[in-house]
């Protein structure tokens, strides 16, 4: 392909991503906005093959192919519950690609066109090297730490020693330092150096970080992973990768920051590493007593209800109950009884986790709402449902300035006449590794069993 067709193509994949960004805002255009990325893709992939430079197709190919081939398994066998630890599985490997097209071009400068007269890398393309290794580094590293904790092969407890902020800050300072100097002369010691404690301080970063803000450290290793590629872009001169990761990086932030605004964290302490966390463990079942119900009961409350709002968790996403609810939800309404469901934005680990599976059993988007649209209701509602939403309705982000998720904005569910709260066991706690004051409340019953056949046995009920 000539240099102006290639342009030609990587400016309309790059406008393809921005107007797939756009359809993904909206849960109606979604499905189209994620048509056009992948298209854009497709494009940008056919282009970057089309290159005249390639002198060789069999190992792209090959490539290709085995990629093709284990991310369609991925895609087919993936839990919805696992998708968190794998857009973090997804992240590192964003990262671990900058890092090798870096150490590529710094080992072998002459094939990626970044030398100068005198034969040395040329400084602007030294600083892009720099950047790009380093935070491909820290995404890859900081992306294993969090899909661990999200997979629960690493406790979600913050693991913190005493002076590790300041061990995080001085390791940060030297490698601001090893770059400047590798700006001024590209001695192969100093890449190698900031290269490794770039790895080491993403692994520092992420490990003091709670399970109660994993959600924002997903979408801050992913902000990470766009502004790496958009590093490497400059590197290749690859302006199609430039975009992306301009967009990727930017989009993450933005997200980042209202994640941190829904969960009252401080954008900037997260980002340094949990700054100022408070190590904590999951409290044991408490002695309180509480209300249990059947089936039979919770059919009783809804029949005499005039107003329901449910509320989706993870233990709903565990025990894929989104059709059996929408079934259930359709015969409320039949019945002439207002029906609508509250989303917190971190419902599920992830935003839009609990909105897509909605949308899969086909909720309605009209009955569909925020934190913000919902809460003011709940004082004059029946009878709230709340399926496996832990730490999202727990009071005591209201009630206890001891506890670690205070300060977060919940779904004020116990606000409601009726609170009828599905989980399997009184054992269980959310991931933030409390126990929820909900349980235990005057106004909430207790419904012990797998949300989705305790739904199918309501349904029967009505």
């Amino acid at each position: 392909m000539s240099a102006n067709l290639t342009a030609l193509a990587y400016l309309v994949a790059s406008v393809l991503f921005i107007l797939a960004l756009r359809g993904l805002s909206s849960p109606g255009a979604a499905r189209r906005g994620n048509m056009m990325g992948i298209a854009g893709m497709a494009i940008a992939i056919g282009t970057t093959v089309l290159d005249p430079s390639i002198v060789s197709y069999g190992g792209i190919l090959a490539a290709i192919a085995v990629g093709g081939i284990i991310g369609t398994i991925i895609a087919r066998r993936i839990q919805m519950t696992a998708m968190p630890e794998l857009i973090a599985g997804f992240h590192s490997l964003v990262g671990m690609a900058a890092v090798l097209v870096a150490a590529a071009a710094f080992l072998s400068p002459d094939s990626f066109g970044i030398v100068d007269e005198s034969g040395a890398i040329k400084m602007a393309s030294r600083i892009e090297m720099a950047l790009g290794v380093v935070i491909g580094a820290i995404t890859f590293s900081g992306s294993i730490v969090a899909f661990a904790k999200l997979a629960g092969l690493l406790s979600g407890d913050p693991v913190m020693f005493p002076g590790q902020h300041w061990l995080n800050l001085a390791i940060g300072v030297v490698i601001a330092v090893l770059i400047a100097m590798f700006a001024q002369t590209p001695d192969p010691q100093w890449f190698w150096i900031f290269t490794g404690l770039a790895f080491a301080i993403g692994i520092l970063l992420i490990i003091p970080i709670g399970g109660a803000d994993m959600p924002v450290v997903i979408s801050m290793l992913n902000s990470y992973s766009g502004w790496a590629a958009a590093g490497i872009g400059f590197t290749l001169g690859n302006s199609a990768l430039i975009v992306t990761g301009a967009l990727v990086g930017s989009s993450g932030a933005i997200l980042s920051y209202i994640m941190c605004k829904a969960m009252n964290r401080s954008f900037i302490s997260v980002i340094l590493g949990g700054f100022g966390a408070v190590a904590t463990t999951a409290r044991s079942k408490t002695d309180k007593p509480h209300k249990e119900g059947s089936a039979e009961d919770a059919a009783f409350l809804l029949r005499n209800a005039g107003s329901v709002v449910i509320v989706p968790g993870y233990g709903m996403a565990v025990a894929q109950a989104q059709h059996v609810l929408a079934e259930v939800a359709e015969k409320l309404k039949s019945q002439g009884i207002k029906v609508r469901y509250g989303i917190h934005p971190v419902a599920g680990r992830m935003p839009g986790h609990m909105n897509v599976l909605l949308a899969e059993a086909n909720v309605p988007y009209e009955d569909v709402h925020e934190l913000e649209e919902i809460n003011p209701d709940f004082s004059n509602t029946d009878v709230a449902i709340v399926i496996g939403a832990n730490d999202v309705t727990n009071p005591a982000a209201k009630n206890d300035p001891k506890s670690p998720i205070f300060g977060m904005p919940i779904l004020e569910v116990d606000k409601a006449k009726t609170v009828l709260f599905i989980k399997r066991s009184m054992k269980g706690v959310g991931y933030a590794g409390i126990d929820n004051e909900l349980f235990y409340s005057p106004n909430t019953m207790m419904l012990l069993a797998d949300a989705k056949k305790m739904m199918q046995d309501i349904g029967k009920e009505l």
